[in-house]
C-alpha cells in the first residue's frame, strides 16, 4: 500500500458510472493506492450516496441513463451538504463545449476515456490537495473572522471607555477653564481697582502740592503785571520830563538796554501766565482723569474725558526725531450725558489713545507708512446712535495687526510690545471696564498697514 499522505488519510472517493467495468477498473486502481472507494451505477444513487455520507471526491461519468452527469452536478452543486465536495467529470467527449459547460456547473476538472492511471492519480491527488487546502483556509478564515469580531468588541469597548475619559476630561478641563476664566477676570479687576485708586491718590496728592504753589505763583504774577505796568509808566514819565539824565543814569541804562526791557518784560510776564494755565489745565486734567472718589456711577460729559486724555498725552503727540508732530483729528457730534464711571472709562480712553500712538510710532520704524516724514493721525469720533446709546471711535493710520494677533488682543497677558513696554493688561482690562462694568461693548477692525479702529459701544443710562 503506498504510504502518500492521502492514502494515510483514507480519502473516500465516489465514483459515478453506469459501466460496471469502468467502476471495476477505477476501483480496483484507487483501492490499491490506499483510497476508500465507493461507487454508484446512476445519478440518482450517486446523489443519495453522497447526501448520506458526503465523499471527499466524486468521479462522475457524464454520458448515463436517466440524469445525465451535467444535471448530477447540478444537483450535487445546488445542495449545502454536498455543494463544496470537488467533482472530476468522467468521459470520452472530447468536445470543448461540453468541457466548458462542465466547469461552469462547478466541476474542477475532466479526465478522458479510455483512462490513464498516472493521469487520474495526478488529478485525484492535486484536486485532493487544493479542497484540503480550501478547508484550511476556510477554517483558517473562520477563525480569523472570529478573533476580528473578538478584536471589533475589544475595540469597541475600548473606544467606549476613551470617549467616556474624553467626556470626563473635557468636563474637568471646561471646569478649569471656567475657573481660570473666574480667575483672570478677579486678577484683572483687582489690578484695575488698585491701579486706579493707587493713580487717583497719587494724582490727587500731587495735584494738590502742585496747586498751593502754582495758586501762588498765579496770584503773584497777576499782581506783578500790575505793578510792572505802573514801573514802566512811570520810566517812561521820566523818560518824557528828564530827557537829558545825568551821565551815570545814561551810562546805566544803556547798560541794562532799558528800551529793550521795557518792550519785553510785559511779554515775559504774559508768557509765564500762559505756562501757568496750562500747567493749572493739566493738573485739573489730571485730577479729572483719575477721578478716584466715584464709587458710583454719574452723568459724565464724554468729551471732556477724551480732552483730558489728550492733554495728558500732549507730550508723546509731539514731533520726535524723524517723526512729525501726530495729528488729532477731533469729529465730534452731540452726546447726551453719559452715565458711568468716569474714571474707569477715562482708563480707557487712556489705552486706546496710547495704542494708537505706539502704533503710529511702529509704522514709521517698519516703513509701513508711506515715509517716515509722513505725519501720523489718529481720528476720534463721537455719535450718538439712537436715544439709547453712543458710539466712540479711536482710529489711527498705524501699522495695522495680522487676523491672529487681532484674535488674541483682548486676553489678559497678551502683548506683542517688546518687554518693558507692554503689560498685556490694558485693552483686557478696557473690555471689562466697558463691557462688564458699563454693559457695552469693545470691538476692533485692524487690518495689516491698513491701521486699527477701536470702536466703544456705551448705553446712556445704565440698565440695573
Amino acid at each position: 500500500m503506498n504510504n502518500d499522505l492521502y492514502a494515510a488519510e483514507k480519502d473516500i472517493i465516489l465514483i459515478v458510472d453506469d459501466k460496471a467495468a469502468n467502476l471495476g477498473v477505477l476501483s480496483d486502481f484507487l483501492d490499491e493506492e490506499g483510497f476508500e472507494v465507493r461507487v454508484a451505477r446512476d445519478g440518482e444513487s450517486a446523489l443519495e450516496k453522497a447526501n448520506y455520507e458526503p465523499p471527499d471526491m466524486i468521479l462522475l461519468d457524464v454520458m448515463m441513463p436517466g440524469i445525465d452527469g451535467f444535471e448530477t452536478c447540478c444537483r450535487l452543486k445546488g445542495n449545502s451538504t454536498t455543494a463544496e465536495i470537488p467533482i472530476i467529470f468522467m468521459t470520452a467527449l472530447s468536445d470543448v463545449v461540453d468541457k466548458v459547460k462542465g466547469l461552469s456547473l462547478g466541476a474542477v476538472d475532466y479526465i478522458t476515456k479510455p483512462f490513464q492511471p498516472d493521469e487520474v492519480l495526478a488529478r485525484i491527488k492535486l484536486h485532493l490537495k487544493l479542497q484540503k487546502l480550501n478547508q484550511k483556509i476556510y477554517q483558517q478564515n473562520l477563525q480569523l473572522k472570529q478573533e476580528i469580531e473578538e478584536r471589533y468588541e475589544a475595540q469597541m469597548a475600548l473606544q467606549k471607555l476613551t470617549q467616556e475619559l474624553e467626556e470626563r476630561v473635557n468636563e474637568r478641563t471646561h471646569k478649569l477653564s471656567d475657573a481660570l476664566h473666574i480667575l483672570q477676570e478677579t486678577q484683572l479687576q483687582l489690578v484695575q481697582t488698585e491701579k486706579l485708586a493707587t493713580l487717583g491718590q497719587l494724582v490727587a496728592g500731587v495735584a494738590h502740592e502742585i496747586n498751593n504753589p502754582l495758586s501762588s505763583i498765579s496770584g503773584n504774577l497777576a499782581c506783578a503785571e500790575g505793578f510792572m505796568e505802573n514801573i514802566i509808566e512811570h520810566l517812561r514819565l521820566y523818560q518824557e520830563n528828564y530827557p537829558t539824565p545825568a551821565p551815570q543814569i545814561q551810562e546805566h541804562a544803556e547798560e541794562i538796554e532799558v528800551d529793550y526791557l521795557l518792550e519785553d518784560l510785559p511779554k515775559i510776564i504774559a508768557s509765564m501766565k500762559v505756562g501757568t494755565e496750562r500747567i493749572q489745565a493739566l493738573s485739573l486734567s489730571l485730577r479729572n482723569f483719575y477721578r478716584s472718589d466715584s464709587s458710583k456711577k454719574e452723568p459724565v460729559n464724554l468729551r471732556e474725558g477724551i480732552d483730558s486724555t489728550l492733554l495728558i498725552l500732549q507730550h508723546r503727540l509731539k514731533g520726535k526725531g524723524n517723526r512729525p508732530v501726530i495729528e488729532v483729528i477731533k469729529k465730534y457730534g452731540d452726546l447726551p450725558l453719559v452715565t458711568c464711571y468716569p474714571g474707569q472709562i477715562n482708563q480707557v480712553f487712556m489705552n486706546l489713545i496710547a495704542n494708537a500712538i505706539d502704533a503710529i510710532e511702529e509704522a514709521g520704524t517698519r516703513g509701513y507708512l508711506a515715509s517716515p516724514k509722513q505725519p501720523g493721525k489718529i481720528e476720534i469720533h463721537t455719535q450718538s446712535l439712537d436715544s439709547q446709546s453712543v458710539i466712540i471711535r479711536v482710529k489711527d493710520n498705524g501699522a495695522g495687526m495680522a487676523e491672529e494677533v487681532k484674535n488674541k488682543i483682548f486676553e489678559p497677558m497678551f502683548t506683542t510690545k517688546p518687554i518693558g513696554r507692554g503689560t498685556g493688561l490694558g485693552l483686557s482690562i478696557s473690555r471689562s471696564i466697558i463691557e462688564e462694568k458699563h454693559g457695552g461693548k469693545l470691538i476692533c477692525d485692524s487690518e495689516i498697514t491698513q491701521g486699527s479702529e477701536f470702536i466703544i459701544h456705551l448705553p446712556i443710562k445704565p440698565v440695573e
